[in-house]
């Protein structure tokens, strides 16, 4: 589909699977090179709802045993931020002096992400890393480094692999960009 309608909006198709497969596979490299000599077991902590299909694809690629973990936090309502964070499910493992994977679908302003490091960074542990599908270069007015980058894309709203617009569109394999309103 080059195209898809969303309730009342239009996106056009701007990363294909086998580009965002592809993309996986480079960072999973990069985790894995990071990792390879590593005696711990590093925890993956995946941010629903939106990185569950990004979890899943990343993790299967890690090959060094881990642990996989998630939390909701939300910022959106619609296609805007809302620029307050809920926290919706918290973490129940114990991440004191472990390492930490935070596997997000997107960062875009950076709300989130600030939010769930400074609550994990409370928790002692030995490092915090940031995997990323996709980056908003021009949206991001975070501090926290992001260590993995799937891919950076201009400030537009998309649904697919995982994103929605309003509970919608997460189950399509490519991500589309908003083209009509």
């Amino acid at each position: 589909m080059k195209q898809v309608t969303l309730k009342d909006k239009t996106f056009g198709i701007s990363y294909p699977e086998n580009e965002i497969q592809a993309d996986i596979d480079v960072l999973a490299s990069k985790i894995n090179w990071d990792f390879h000599a590593s005696e711990e077991t590093p925890i993956f902590l995946s941010i629903l709802n939106g990185a569950f299909m990004f979890t899943a694809d990343l993790v299967k690629r890690v090959s060094f045993p881990c642990q996989i973990s998630f939390i909701k936090l939300s910022s959106y309502k619609g296609t805007k931020s809302t620029g307050n964070v809920n926290e919706l499910i918290g973490l129940n493992e114990n991440i004191e002096g472990r390492s930490v994977i935070i596997v997000e679908d997107i960062v875009d302003t950076g709300i989130t992400l600030s939010k769930l490091f400074a609550e994990l960074s409370k928790l002692n542990p030995k490092v915090i890393k940031v995997a990323t599908l996709l980056y908003k270069p021009d949206a991001y007015k975070g501090t926290i480094p992001i260590d993995y980058i799937g891919k950076s894309i201009p400030n537009e709203f998309i649904v697919g692999y995982g994103l929605d617009y309003d509970g919608i569109g997460r189950n399509l394999p490519d991500i589309y960009t908003l083209i009509s309103e």
